[in-house]
């Protein structure tokens, strides 16, 4: 029987965390800590980072996620540019998944960082479509890459930054706002930004962890520790 992995979520944005804690909940994973994009309190084995309206790993020090308990770090995300990847590893990542793979296929990829491999699955090309999980503005329609795109106008990003920093074309990028928009009813930037705080993109710092995994278990598989 595989070991039970201890997974914390870490984004700034509650209902996306929620969103991926409830897809992968699983009876071989313990979602201990969810929360905003600050260090894991929690001892766990794996520290899920999901790059919902965030740097997407650029200037990350992932160290700051986790602490003694040698938890490993697992970046989530759309963008799979291989410079980006190998930059994510290099700051010490143990994994880099697309947010193309389906709950299963994630669960898997998790057993095998907790089992010590760096894993990169990068699924098929990235689609507007579909998405696990749950993000602000979808009830209003938005998909979960115009939804990244709103929350990054949100936080006060221009087009040119947003393609940046998501390394889509400009082009691409206006293709994503007009459809958002349009969704949105908003006719220009302040009114997006306006509807963006009503409606839950302005990030925030709720932390939760679960009190009872707040302890991790006793394996007795494990030898005792030395006195």
């Amino acid at each position: 029987m595989r070991p039970r992995i201890r997974l914390a979520i870490v984004d700034d944005y509650a209902v996306v965390v929620a969103g991926v804690a409830a897809f992968l909940a699983d009876e071989r994973i313990d979602v201990v800590e969810t929360g905003a994009t600050r260090s894991v309190l929690t001892d766990v084995d794996i520290v899920l980072y999901d790059t919902f309206g965030q740097v997407d790993g650029r200037g990350l020090d992932l160290a700051d996620f986790v602490r003694d308990s040698g938890a490993k770090v697992v970046i989530y995300s759309w963008n799979l540019q291989p410079e980006l990847i190998d930059e994510a590893l290099a700051k010490g990542a143990r994994g880099y998944l697309s947010k193309v793979l389906t709950g299963p296929e994630i669960i898997q990829a998790l057993e095998r960082v907790a089992a010590g491999q760096v894993v990169v699955v990068t699924g098929d090309h990235e689609t507007s479509a579909g998405g696990s999980g749950d993000w602000p503005g979808r009830e209003a329609g938005l998909t979960s890459r115009e939804a990244e795109m709103v929350a990054l106008i949100t936080q006060g990003l221009t087009n040119q930054q947003i393609a940046e920093r998501v390394y889509l074309s400009i082009n691409t990028v206006k293709t994503y706002v007009r459809s958002a928009y349009r969704k949105m009813e908003v006719t220009t930037r302040s009114q997006a930004v306006l509807w963006g705080v009503d409606n839950g993109f302005k990030p925030d710092s709720l932390r939760t962890v679960d009190p009872a995994l707040l302890v991790r278990p006793v394996d007795p598989r494990r030898p005792a520790r030395p006195v």
